[in-house]
């Protein structure tokens, strides 16, 4: 982490977004004073990646014969549940 005054950090932004985009926190300061913190976004979610991994555990389940829950049948054992 890396730490700037305001005055350098106004002055050096092209540089402090550089750091940010290898990976680096960057807080700016102002009178000493922690304002504000400049960090490398989070990363997205690939909901492909996440639909094939879904399929794969559920094609392992049933090959153990522990098939999963379908949506209907939670919603079904939780209307029974509320009888």
């Amino acid at each position: 982490m890396q730490v700037f005054g305001a005055f350098e950090a106004k002055n050096r932004l092209g540089h402090l977004l550089d750091l940010v985009e290898q990976g680096e926190d960057v807080v700016i300061t102002r009178h000493g004073h922690e304002v504000a913190r400049l960090v490398p976004p989070a990363p997205k979610h690939d909901k492909e990646a996440a639909r094939a991994a879904l399929a794969r555990i559920r094609a392992r389940a049933e090959q153990e014969g522990n098939a999963p829950l379908t949506l209907e049948e939670i919603r079904s054992l939780r209307d029974e549940g509320r009888r």
